[in-house]
């Protein structure tokens, strides 16, 4: 499926978000940018899974800025948002009942998912969160869209893991 990154680009880039705006407002821009030129093309659900740091004993990841509905919250860390959480590693997923019960299921009719991992920008040990993909159709995500999407999450000002070769 065809997807114009450059035009999310530019349309974040007209944003005109200030050098100081809060991680709330850049988390916004990007998911709604993302949503008007994604939701088109083969993605069902996009959004932010954020660390709740209230619970330090009990791990989980709480729901952020997001489009579309269905969506869960909170999610512990046992499924692909909570593997790229933990691991700070990018999840290409092709088929999710692959996964079995690995599988958190939002919505039932999601079948494959992209999920990159946010770290802090003075401590890339530390992840604040996800930013997770889903879609309707098998085989939506590949390598591309994981570096497209961590191009754009730098133009928001977010540090985002390299895709590995």
């Amino acid at each position: 499926m065809a997807r114009d990154y450059d035009a999310i680009t530019t349309e974040i880039e007209h944003a005109a978000l200030a050098p100081d705006a809060d991680r709330q407002k850049r988390m916004v821009c990007l998911v709604d940018a993302l949503w008007r030129h994604l939701a088109g093309a083969g993605v069902s659900w996009v959004g932010f899974y954020l660390a709740d740091e209230s619970q330090p004993k009990d791990r989980r990841l709480i729901l952020g800025p997001r489009r579309d509905t269905p969506a869960c919250s909170p999610i512990g860390v046992q499924g692909v948002c909570g593997r790229a959480y933990q691991t700070r590693t990018i999840q290409i997923i092709a088929d999710v009942e692959a996964l079995g019960d690995a599988y958190v299921a939002c919505d039932p009719r999601d079948r494959s998912e992209l999920v990159l991992p946010l770290l802090e920008p003075t401590d890339r040990a530390r992840c604040w969160g996800v930013l997770d993909f889903d879609s309707h159709d098998t085989n939506s995500f590949n390598k591309n869209d994981a570096r497209e999407i961590t191009r754009l999450l730098k133009a928001v000002g977010f540090v985002g893991v390299c895709v590995d070769e």
